[in-house]
């Protein structure tokens, strides 16, 4: 039966999910990527679709923005509507000089100054965000397949603060490997792991930390078509 925030009924959702962050990106790829797509749910205006892709059934949903917000439809997903993955599907500012825009970031660890997820576990253990193994690999392989495609794996920062000033912390993580900044990522991967789900994050490279180039809006929105293929691909290849 339908959620608080999830308008769907049992059997609406694929068993694989993409979920950006905004529901005209969720829109976008139902229309342009997905054949036979339904709305099956629009509660508060986030939007969910379920269609298929090269015969496969998949969903794609969106998760608002933040840690709380994406935690509550992962969730809810993966606990009432038997979704085995979801793979969010982003954009992240370049904190490494090495990215350039348009670049795929694999996130394959996600830091964070969430206290959502400070709390999680008790007696001071730092709980640490990863994704799921076969999607990461299965996704990072299928960008180096592609040519002319620019895909990097690594760690980066999940923020509840998009308006920041901290180049100190920047510049302390950037020499701990860490390729790019965000919001939601760590948020899914816990919820992952605590509903027993597999997930990952794809990011593209809209804008950077430091002075350089960024995407406008329209072009964010082209520049999700090739983390979305990405994504479609690792839900087939995934073992």
């Amino acid at each position: 039966m339908p959620t608080p925030h999830i308008s769907a009924q049992p059997g609406d959702f694929a068993p694989d999910v993409l979920m950006p962050g905004d529901p005209r990106r969720a829109t976008r790829i139902a229309e342009t990527v997905l054949e036979d797509a339904r709305l099956v749910t629009e509660v508060r205006g986030v939007l969910g679709y379920t269609g298929t892709w090269q015969g496969r059934p998949v969903s794609v949903m969106a998760s608002g923005m933040g840690v709380p917000s994406i935690s509550i439809y992962a969730t809810e997903l993966f606990r009432f509507y038997g979704v085995q993955r979801i793979i969010r599907i982003g954009t992240a500012g370049g904190m490494s000089r090495e990215l350039e825009l348009g670049d795929v970031v694999v996130a394959t660890a996600a830091h964070t100054d969430s206290a959502v997820s400070a709390n999680r576990i008790p007696g001071g253990i730092h709980y640490s965000h990863v994704p799921d193994f076969g999607l990461a690999s299965a996704a990072f392989a299928a960008g180096q397949g592609t040519p002319g495609s620019r895909v990097h794996a690594g760690p980066v920062l999940t923020s509840d603060v998009f308006y920041a000033d901290r180049p100190h912390v920047s510049q302390a993580l950037v020499e701990h490997g860490t390729l790019a900044v965000e919001m939601e990522a760590a948020g899914l991967y816990a919820v992952a792991d605590r509903e027993r789900g597999k997930a990952l994050a794809l990011l593209s490279i809209s804008d950077f930390t430091f002075p350089g180039p960024e995407l406008t809006a329209d072009e964010r929105e082209q520049l999700f078509d090739r983390a979305v293929q990405l994504g479609l691909t690792a839900f087939a290849t995934a073992v």
